[in-house]
């Protein structure tokens, strides 16, 4: 969709081994706390879908937008707040009945307004935030634990059970997914994406009007009659 051919391209993954068939140019880095990225010297870095696990997303951010060359591209895809809501619906739910208490299970995940805030607070130009939801379905929770084990996205936050959570927890929660959740025999997974765009500054981008110097009226380009605010 970017009518622009890019010629140094980077990557920030955890999976280098996809991105090396997808952008065999592309120089790939891990997506560690410091970023292996030279100042200045991409014209498109793709952050992939690994924001969500960093301890400091805006400095992720920023980091790309200093390796970009003057009017390079800067492309985030990671994973928005209403991931997994089933899942975390089931586990949550379960868990108070049969233990009483409440353990983080899933990492929290920003919103699109919070989110496409980041492109700003980096100093990157034309910023563009979108959302799609992606909804896959499973045979069971067994499946989507499975899944998401070979994702490299289970439970990894700080404050979680160290010990194996309770098997009537799992297994109530199979329940309440299917009572809740299932469609058609099987249950769905939702896995909101978000898209983030941004440029690094170059005078040649298009540069807003200046307040108060338009030409043309609102009420013309949408055909529809003013009506003016009472004093």
């Amino acid at each position: 969709m970017v009518n622009r051919e890019f010629t140094a391209p980077a990557v920030v993954t955890g999976f280098p081994s996809v991105w090396s068939t997808c952008l065999p140019n592309a120089k790939l880095v891990s997506d560690k706390d410091t970023l292996d990225l030279q100042a200045q010297g991409h014209d498109l870095v793709i952050h992939g879908l690994g924001l969500h696990w960093a301890n400091d997303p805006v400095g992720q951010v920023i980091q790309c937008r200093r390796a970009l060359k003057d009017d390079g591209l800067c492309l985030v895809v990671t994973f928005g707040g209403k991931t997994l809501h089933e899942l975390r619906a089931a586990l949550a739910q379960a868990e108070v009945e049969i233990t009483g208490g409440l353990s983080p299970r899933v990492a929290p995940m920003g919103e699109i307004r919070d989110l496409g805030a980041l492109l700003q607070r980096a100093g990157l130009a034309l910023p563009v935030a979108d959302t799609v939801s992606l909804k896959v379905t499973y045979e069971n929770l067994w499946s989507l634990m499975k899944d998401l084990r070979a994702m490299g996205e289970s439970n990894a936050l700080q404050d979680r059970l160290r010990q194996p959570t309770r098997r009537s927890v799992l297994i109530r929660a199979s329940e309440i997914y299917v009572d809740n959740f299932m469609e058609e025999g099987r249950i769905p997974a939702t896995f909101e994406l978000i898209f983030l765009t941004g440029w690094a500054p170059d005078a040649s981008q298009p540069q807003p009007l200046r307040p108060g110097s338009a030409t043309n009226r609102l009420a013309d380009a949408l055909c529809t009659p003013e009506i003016k605010l009472p004093k």
